[in-house]
């Protein structure tokens, strides 16, 4: 974590003193379910932010804490089976990941609490019913695809002036990406600026868009990111590179991967606040009663040697707003 993602996690009270749980929990031993439709990581391991965050509030693994994670590996199909196997393993709360996963757990379970971790549009996919009441089950953090859509165009204007014609690659078949889309092909009218629509639904569908740019290139491409897209962001990342592209990530991940820029919350930072939810569910809130939040601070990260790479000159302007500069 840079010093600004700190003092920003500080300020939002993401960083706390390790603590013990109430003396109302004693002896119990809490199964902390974890369900995304991203890839397994190779030791399995919920995300090390998570538990980091569990662990300084009292929830430790093999002591009072066992974590029990399910990844779908981009195949959306398999998340209510994962979703069921949670429930199944009696998980005392469900901390997902995207959309899908959410979705999936909430068909799961009526009365297991869910946390969302890192879900966009939380209200549009219905999920809740707004975010001061939540309602049912759900509650957590939740980013508002709008606002970040006309952000992120305007930050990859700047940086591309003359772009007229902007390349848009999503997963078409998760109903979030798909929400985030037409909030980008919106922002893109209001500024005069053509879309070239890419959407895929699996693997084999890159090399489809891939020949669709080489064939109408744009003057610089933005990527919707989700379990599909990540899975699959070094091969985008390398025709950006290839074909010098100038292109807006939403994750800083993707820039520290050779993308040029980013602009977007912090997982990391997502992730203490859910283990703030859990903590606060698992001393008695409903979740019901536990308004969503969205994120405190959004992150721009600039590669500037894959702009040098582009022969794009980044405006200073861009410069001094960025929170990261990989040199």
């Amino acid at each position: 974590m840079n010093r600004r993602m700190f003092l920003a996690a500080v300020a939002g009270g993401c960083i706390v003193a390790p603590r013990t749980v109430g003396a109302q929990s004693a002896g119990k031993t809490w199964r902390v379910g974890f369900l995304s439709g991203g890839a397994r990581p190779p030791d399995g391991a919920l995300p090390l932010a998570l538990r980091e965050a569990l662990q300084a509030l009292g929830y430790v693994e093999r002591q009072n804490a066992v974590h029990l994670g399910r990844w779908a590996d981009a195949r959306q199909e398999r998340l209510p089976e994962l979703a069921a196997e949670l429930v199944a393993l009696k998980a005392d709360v469900i901390v997902t990941v995207g959309g899908p996963a959410s979705t999936a757990a909430k068909h799961a379970t009526a009365s297991i609490p869910i946390v969302m971790a890192v879900v966009g549009d939380a209200d549009g996919l219905g999920l809740i019913e707004s975010l001061a009441r939540p309602g049912g089950n759900v509650t957590g953090v939740t980013d508002q695809s709008a606002e970040l859509s006309t952000k992120r165009l305007e930050i990859l204007t700047e940086a591309v002036p003359r772009a007229t014609r902007i390349a848009v690659l999503w997963n078409a078949d998760d109903l979030g990406m798909t929400l985030r889309y037409r909030e980008v092909e919106k922002a893109a009218q209001t500024r005069h600026v053509t879309v070239q629509a890419l959407g895929v639904r699996e693997p084999d569908d890159f090399e489809t868009a891939f020949s669709a740019m080489s064939l109408h290139r744009p003057d610089a491409l933005f990527l919707v990111t989700d379990a599909l897209t990540l899975l699959n962001r070094k091969r985008v990342i390398e025709f950006a590179r290839t074909h010098r592209i100038p292109a807006m990530y939403e994750f800083n991940l993707l820039v520290q991967d050779g993308g040029l820029m980013s602009y977007g919350a912090s997982q990391d930072d997502n992730y203490r606040r859910a283990a703030s939810y859990v903590d606060r569910i698992f001393r008695g809130a409903a979740p019901s009663s536990l308004p969503v939040e969205r994120p405190g601070r959004y992150y721009l990260t600039i590669n500037l040697r894959t702009a040098k790479a582009l022969g794009l000159t980044i405006p200073r302007s861009l410069l001094i707003r960025a929170d990261q500069l990989i040199e």
